[in-house]
Order: C-alpha cells, then sequence, then structure tokens
C-alpha cells in the first residue's frame, strides 16, 4: 500500500512539476506558458525520457482538468453575448468542419491510401479543442472580444458537427449508416446546447438563490455549481456532445450568479487540475512511427493542411467582421488537442487507419495545439488601431 501511495505520488508529482516549471520558462521567454506545459509532456512521456506513461488515472485527471478549464471560462462568459454571434459562430463551425474534412480526405487519396481511411483522417481534422483557445484568450483577459466570442461559439457547433461526422464515418466502417439516429442526436445535441445557453442563467439563478439561502454546510454555493458543472456535463454526453461543452455551459448559466469567492474556488481547482489535461496532450506523442521518411512527410503535409484548412475556413465564416478579425478566429479554431486524437483512437481499433497514419493524427493534433497559442498572440497583437469593423461590441 505504501508503496503504490509512493508511486501515485511520484507520477502527480512528475506531471504537476514538469508542467510548472516549464510554463515558467516559456513564461519568461515570452512565450504561451501552456506550449511548456504540453512540451512537459512530451519531454517526461515515451518519446523522450519515458518517466511517465499514459495510464487510466492520468486520462481521468485530464478529463476532470479540461472540465474545470472550460467551466472557469463559462464563468467569464455572458450568454447572451454568444447568442448575439449565433449566425457568424454557425458560419465559421460550418466551413471549419467541411474544409478540413475535404483537404484531409483529398491528401490521403492522393497519396493512395483506402477511400476508409482517407475519410477517417478528414474527420480527425474536423473538431476543434476549445479548452486550448479559451486557455489562452482568458489568460490573457481577451474573453469580451467579439472574436473570441464568435471562437467559443464556433467551437461549441463545431462539437455538436464534429460528432455527427464522427458518427457517419464510423457507420460506414461498419458498413451501416443509421440516418435516423443520427438525426434525433443531432436535433437532441442542437436542442441541448440551446436550451441551456438561453434559459441556463435564469434556471442557475433560481437553484443558487433558493437552495442557497437553505443549506448551511460547507462552500454552499461552490458545492450547488459543481452538482450543475457535473449534472449538465452528464446531460451533454447522454444529448451528444462533448462533457466539456456541459461544463463551458454549466459556467456561463452560473456567470454573473455566483459570487467571487466561487470564482476563486473553481480557479483553485482549475490551477490544479488544467496542468494534467495539457501534460497529458504531450504524454501522448509518440516519435518512433516517424523513423519512416514517408510517413514522417505525410505527418508535415497533415499538420500544414490542418491549420491551413481552419485559418481558410473559419476564416472565410468570418469575413463580415474584416481581416484582422478573421486571422482571429481562423487562427482560434485551429488546435485540435485531444479530440483528434479520440478520432484517430476510434479508427485504430474499427481495424480501419494503420499504426503509422495513427501516429500522424497524434503528431497533427498535438503540434496543431503548440502551434495555436503563438498564432493567437500573433492575431491579438495590437500592431495599430482597431477599425470599426474589429472595434469589440
Amino acid at each position: 500500500m505504501h508503496s503504490e501511495g509512493a508511486n501515485l505520488a511520484l507520477i502527480l508529482l512528475l506531471v504537476f512539476g514538469s508542467a510548472k516549471i516549464l510554463a515558467e520558462i516559456f513564461g519568461r521567454l515570452r512565450m504561451p506558458p501552456i506550449v511548456g506545459e504540453i512540451i512537459a509532456g512530451v519531454v517526461i512521456g515515451p518519446s523522450v525520457l519515458g518517466w511517465v506513461h499514459p495510464s487510466e488515472l492520468l486520462g481521468t485527471l485530464s478529463e476532470l482538468g479540461v472540465m474545470f478549464l472550460l467551466f472557469r471560462v463559462g464563468l467569464e462568459v455572458k450568454p447572451a453575448e454568444l447568442m448575439r454571434v449565433g449566425g457568424v459562430a454557425a458560419l465559421v463551425a460550418v466551413l471549419g468542419v467541411a474544409v478540413p474534412f475535404l483537404m484531409g480526405w483529398l491528401i490521403l487519396v492522393a497519396a493512395g491510401e483506402p477511400q476508409i481511411e482517407s475519410i477517417f483522417i478528414g474527420a480527425s481534422m474536423v473538431a476543434t479543442s476549445i479548452g486550448i483557445s479559451a486557455q489562452v484568450l482568458s489568460t490573457r483577459g481577451l474573453l469580451s472580444r467579439r472574436a473570441s466570442q464568435v471562437i467559443l461559439a464556433a467551437a461549441v457547433i463545431d462539437d455538436v458537427l464534429g460528432f455527427i461526422v464522427l458518427a457517419i464515418v464510423s457507420g460506414m466502417a461498419k458498413s451501416h449508416v443509421n440516418v435516423a439516429e443520427l438525426v434525433l442526436t443531432g436535433a437532441l445535441a442542437i436542442g441541448f446546447t440551446f436550451i441551456v445557453a438561453r434559459w441556463g442563467t435564469a434556471a442557475a439563478g433560481s437553484l443558487i438563490g433558493g437552495l442557497g439561502s437553505r443549506l448551511r454546510s460547507g462552500e454552499v454555493e461552490f458545492n450547488l455549481s459543481m452538482l450543475l458543472l457535473f449534472g449538465l456535463a452528464v446531460l451533454a454526453s447522454y444529448a451528444g456532445v462533448a462533457a466539456i461543452i456541459g461544463a463551458f455551459l454549466a459556467g456561463m448559466a452560473l456567470a454573473g450568479v455566483v459570487s467571487p469567492r466561487s470564482h476563486d474556488l473553481t480557479h483553485g481547482v482549475s490551477e490544479l487540475l488544467t496542468p494534467f489535461f495539457l501534460a497529458g496532450i504531450g504524454l501522448n506523442m509518440d516519435l518512433s512511427v516517424f523513423s519512416n521518411r514517408q510517413t514522417l512527410g505525410l505527418a508535415g503535409i497533415i499538420l500544414l493542411a490542418a491549420i491551413a484548412s481552419k485559418l481558410i475556413g473559419c476564416g472565410l465564416g468570418a469575413w463580415s467582421m474584416g481581416w484582422r478579425n478573421m486571422f482571429r478566429v481562423g487562427a482560434g479554431m485551429v488546435p485540435r488537442g485531444e479530440v483528434g486524437m479520440v478520432v484517430a483512437q476510434l479508427g485504430l481499433s474499427l481495424g480501419v487507419i494503420s499504426k503509422s497514419l495513427y501516429g500522424v493524427v497524434v503528431l497533427m493534433s498535438v503540434a496543431t495545439t503548440l502551434v495555436a497559442p503563438p498564432l493567437l498572440n500573433l492575431a491579438f497583437r495590437e500592431g495599430r488601431p482597431a477599425t470599426a469593423k474589429e472595434i469589440p461590441a
């Protein structure tokens, strides 16, 4: 028992400690600290030092980390602001799904890969990891910007669309696509997201105000907030979207309802758990699959396509906002993070993609996650006075 406890403590020390040390180093070098936290996972993981390997425990901590990260971001976002940019965000999300999917599929077809593998690679390039962009925007105090609101809203819609695409390609791999089930799931996902975004604040206010005044044990408001967080995460999963979207919506519903004390407690938990999410992305990097020059070349092409397709597709969706905001929105939608790896893992388990292509997708997911923070810093750098189109609403 003593040995198991020591081993657990050592793993937690290595992951959390290395993530925070590299975050500090990168911050002092005027680079995004979260890039340092992701690289920490690569360094201590199987690809370099081999001190820590992906495990069920670290996977659970990673999921909790991104859940609290999105909940914390949601607390800083007003639902009305996201609803106002809904039309632009929907166009950004649709083009941000269509363009990467087509580019990924065409590249693999041109490389002579089988049709189903090509489709899975296209699907892995579709969804955006909202956690990475949200962390950068929150850290820099940019969540009130109109471009930031479009990024967050589009990433939520993107998750719904990405799930539908994944369901379709999974059905194709099994030679069975249930159209009725897809339509029902899509309707549930969209309906759940809209209802919580539209009426969640009123419901959360009633919950906190009604029960909060009657309960006395512990941090009542924070405890009720946690119940809402986990409850909406569960409902989101059943509705067909990621649990982290439920966490984000829970935070958004509580924005303006909970006290600064609950904000501080949430920030503390997030500060503890988020490094496990970021370092966990790096831990999954396996550099050994790139010993083959052809695989390495394909990985480079897919990576460039993954970046360009979001910049072009999502940027075009934000055309009405002006060139500068087009770049901001495109940059914010670049990271794939854990989302792309989930698609690749599914393809590998179904036996429709090879280990080398799985490695290509993991590299794309990690590399786009590393590229996104510097891109966002560049995009939001104030180099000149904003035009009328660029002034935040």
